[in-house]
Order: C-alpha cells, then sequence, then structure tokens
C-alpha cells in the first residue's frame, strides 16, 4: 500500500519539490498554502495528477485546519502510512527581525499542525527547522558545525534577527517531546540556504543576485557580504533528504538533523558565477547597509543523517546555478 502525506506551505520552496518527488513514487499529497510568499505556478505540473490535492488553506486558520482534518479522516484507511510535514515557514530574511511576523506560523501553527498529526495517531512528522538556530555557532573548523555542538545565541541586546531562530528552536523542542512520549516516530531537520529555480521572490540571495544581473547587469550586496561564505543546497537534494527520513524508522527518534553541503563559495564570488551562466563578465558590485548578527560563515556537519540513511547531495552548486539560469530564459 501506498502512503498519504500531508504538507503545510506546499507552494513553498522545499513543499513543491516534495510533493513532486512524492508523487512520482506512487503516493499521495494532500498539500495546502495560503500564497504567502509563492504561487500555484510552482505545483501547476501537479495539479492534474491524481495523486496531489491541493487546498487554498492558511495554517493559522482554525476553521480551514478543522476541514483539512476532515479531508485527511476521510481518506487515511485507504494507506498504510500517514506522514505530515511542516513546510510552512515565515522565512524570509526580512521578517526574521520582526517577532509577531514569524511566530504565529513558525511556531504556534507547528504546534497546531503536531497537535492534528498527533489526534490523527499519525506515523511519522517531520519538522523543518532552520540552521539559522545556529547563530553565531554556525562553523567551525572541523568540518563544519553538528547538531549536538552546544550554540551560542545572539540575544535581544545584539539583534532581533535571533527571535526567528529561536522559534524554529522550540519547535525542535515539541517535536522532540511528541517523540519521547511516544506519540509519534518523527524529527527536525535543519537546513542551511536551501534555493529553487522557481522561487517567486528574489529575497534569498541567489534569486536577489539573479533578478538584479538580469534587471541592472549589476549587483547591490549588504557590506556583510564582503566577507561571509555560504553553502547553497537545492531544493531537490533537501527534499530527497527529508524522503530518506521518512524511510529511516530508526532515525526518527525525535532527532535533529543538519542537511546541506560542504561546498562552501564567498558571496562575492556567488556573483561572479551567477554572471558567467548568465554570460556577463566582471559584474559590477556594490555594497550597502549593514545586517545585525549575521554570522561570517555557515558551515554544517551533515555525518548525521549520511550515515543514518545514506543520503548524499546530488546537484552541485554549479548545476544548480544552471538551472536557475535555464529558468530565467537565459
Amino acid at each position: 500500500m501506498m502512503n498519504l502525506f500531508v504538507i503545510s506551505g506546499v507552494t513553498g520552496m522545499t513543499g513543491n519539490e516534495l510533493a513532486r518527488q512524492i508523487v512520482k513514487e506512487g503516493h499521495t499529497v494532500l498539500g495546502f498554502d495560503n500564497f504567502f510568499a509563492s504561487s500555484i505556478h510552482t505545483v501547476e505540473d501537479l495539479l492534474e495528477n491524481r495523486n496531489f490535492h491541493f487546498y487554498e488553506f492558511d495554517l493559522n486558520s482554525q476553521e480551514q485546519m478543522e476541514q483539512l482534518k476532515t479531508k485527511v479522516i476521510s481518506q487515511k484507511a485507504c494507506f498504510s502510512q500517514l506522514i505530515y510535514i511542516n513546510c510552512a515557514a515565515v522565512v524570509h530574511t526580512e521578517h526574521f527581525y520582526h517577532v509577531n511576523k514569524t511566530f504565529e506560523t513558525n511556531v504556534l501553527g507547528m504546534k497546531r499542525f503536531l497537535d492534528q498529526a498527533l489526534s490523527l495517531e499519525a506515523d511519522i512528522y517531520i519538522n523543518c527547522s532552520t540552521s539559522e538556530v545556529y547563530s553565531m555557532n554556525s562553523w567551525n573548523e572541523d568540518g563544519g558545525v553538528a547538531e549536538e555542538d552546544y550554540i551560542t545565541l545572539a540575544n535581544a541586546e545584539h539583534s532581533q534577527r535571533t527571535s526567528y531562530a529561536t522559534g524554529k528552536l522550540m519547535t525542535e523542542f515539541f517535536m522532540k517531546d511528541a517523540v519521547l512520549d511516544n506519540k509519534i516516530k518523527g524529527c527536525s531537520v535543519r537546513f542551511a540556504n536551501v534555493y529553487s529555480k522557481n522561487e517567486l521572490y528574489p529575497k534569498h540571495i541567489i534569486p536577489h543576485i539573479l533578478v538584479q544581473l538580469k534587471e541592472k547587469g549589476k549587483v547591490e550586496l549588504l557590506e556583510n557580504s564582503k566577507v561571509n561564505r555560504r553553502t547553497f543546497l537545492h531544493n531537490e537534494d533537501s527534499c530527497s533528504a527529508v524522503l530518506a527520513l521518512c524511510r529511516t524508522t530508526e532515525a526518527l527518534d525525535g532527532s535533529v538533523y543538519n542537511v546541506a553541503t560542504d561546498e562552501e563559495i564567498s558571496i562575492v564570488d556567488l556573483v561572479k558565477l551567477c554572471a558567467e551562466k548568465m554570460g556577463i563578465g566582471s559584474p559590477e558590485i556594490t555594497f550597502k547597509g549593514y545586517r545585525a548578527a549575521d554570522p561570517q560563515r555557515r558551515l554544517l556537519s551533515t555525518k548525521k543523517i549520511r550515515e543514518r540513511t545514506g543520503w548524499i547531495p546530488q546537484i552541485n552548486l554549479n548545476q544548480g546555478i544552471e538551472m536557475c539560469v535555464k529558468e530565467m530564459g537565459y
């Protein structure tokens, strides 16, 4: 028998590709989104698939979540497993500094979605967290920061940015608590700098660079970008990691898993790479503004998920940027 997946934020960067990979395997998806930072365009290729069911629901609407619950109840008996995956999040960096813009969806919404999964006796719950929880300890010299490493957080005396990180960190405790109480199997996933060829808005660094190069032939970056380095994970790889965890029962112990690559690049070199793929030589780069509590590097160890599930990323940054540029029509 096939499985039934219930996915919040299904038209977002992680949700849409996750749904695509799931239905390709023959499973069924009940997905919903309120289009806060996405559109139906990202799942247009799935709308005619009989295994994909989309609803324009808001995670924070009690009435709509009750409707979703009714739909799940009507179908769950036809499947071998019921799997909830929470991809909904107020995630763009511009919102990190505003507690009220992130708390309801990222914390309360996740908890209500988890409570629904528990009430329906779902088999698995995957909680999409973030590498932002590492805050000022986002790298080390031993191959990247690990899940069990202690965290040094910038606090409200330094920057409001960490409000997003601490909210996501709280959801990891909810997840672990439910597993320790033997209510469900599940885990949390700390993604690092996921990107996609079909991001709707240029809010993250890669689409920001590509759009600026396309429209202006030059790029404006924050002052932080003069020294910042990052790794970038294609959303096809981030989603394959989630499914690898779903298939590995022993990994669903309430743990946290880093999902990232170890292919680190400076932001300045990232601009040059994007420009090269667009046929633009020596792009002009200007710097303006500063982002508080922005770590210089974010390098994560993925040893844990690799050892437990065998997952490894398949798309390197060069290939991924080419995919993004092609989607833009270059």
